[in-house]
């Protein structure tokens, strides 16, 4: 079973932001979910993981290798599926697959054959291998990307912003690939969208302004807020009216007309109805 633990990680760039302020976690098996807006350091946490970016102080241990020293021993059971996945535009999902394979140290050529060959069945992209990459649907290439990221049976899988684009007939194939692969690895997912990270993960962290601001279970977090998120429609015209009044927690349009959570211990009255609390209030709730 792999353990990746991070320690007080913190960088600061050089125009002076702080991506990561003192970050420490510990992650086990399985899909763990890093939630956060734009701008709230997970890019640059999952670049540093990913070896691809030096921290300025703070220690990164999966098992006994020391990441932050040894980037090259880390890369041998590292799998990365970066937010752009690149594609040369004139290779098939078998030569792409087949020439990372290579880069990543797999010289034996029947080995490596089988392996893509398992690889492609895996991710159902096998009747296309022979297929140009470029001509992929964005779900299909996001599968290539997951293929790639399994050679060489890593360890620590990190992928960075999956589904971004997809439809939802593609979100739902890749959803159940990685809960697939989750199981026998570390899998970080990366994410600004709330729903990856209910339907896919048992563990997770939300960060904002470079700090973890929560860590731990999204059920019990969500346990932490039953009975104190009332919501109401409202009118446009309202919706500063209530911010000032009440602690709101979100507004979303539903059939054109602004639909607010307010977090309270007690009925706010006015008209407020209590409801379940989901994950998105909890979001709210913790970078507000």
């Amino acid at each position: 079973m792999a353990t990746l633990k991070i320690e007080n990680l913190t960088k600061v760039y050089p125009n002076g932001v702080k991506a990561l302020d003192n970050v420490s976690v510990e992650i086990s098996n399985g899909m763990f979910g890093l939630l956060g807006p734009n701008g709230a350091g997970k890019s640059s946490l999952m670049r540093t993981l990913a070896t691809l970016q030096e921290a300025d102080s703070g220690t990164v241990f999966l098992n006994e290798i020391d990441v932050l020293n040894n980037p090259i021993e880390l890369r041998k059971t590292l799998g990365y599926l970066p937010q752009e996945f690149g594609v040369y535009p004139k290779i098939t999902a078998e030569q792409l697959l087949n020439h990372i394979a290579i880069l990543k140290g797999i010289t034996n050529g029947k080995e490596r054959k089988e392996m893509v060959n398992y690889l492609l069945q895996k991710v159902n992209l096998y009747e296309q291998r022979n297929k140009s990459v470029k001509g992929f649907s964005g779900g299909m290439k996001q599968r290539v990307g997951i293929a790639q990221a399994l050679i060489g049976n890593p360890q620590l899988i990190i992928v960075d912003e999956p589904t971004a684009g997809l439809d939802p007939g593609e979100r739902n194939r890749f959803h159940n690939l990685l809960a697939d692969v989750g199981q026998e690895v570390i899998i970080i997912l990366s994410t600004h969208i709330v729903d990856d990270v209910r339907e896919l993960c048992s563990k997770m962290a939300i960060m904002n302004l470079g700090q973890l601001v929560f860590h731990g279970s999204p059920t019990d977090v969500i346990q932490e807020l039953k009975g104190k998120v009332w919501q109401k429609s409202i009118a446009r015209t309202e919706v500063a009216e209530y911010q000032q009044k009440y602690q709101v927690i979100s507004d979303k349009m539903i059939a054109g007309t602004p639909l607010i959570h307010v977090l309270s211990e007690t009925n706010p009255s006015n008209g407020f109805e209590l409801v379940e609390p989901n994950l998105e209030d909890v979001f709210f709730t913790k970078i507000n």
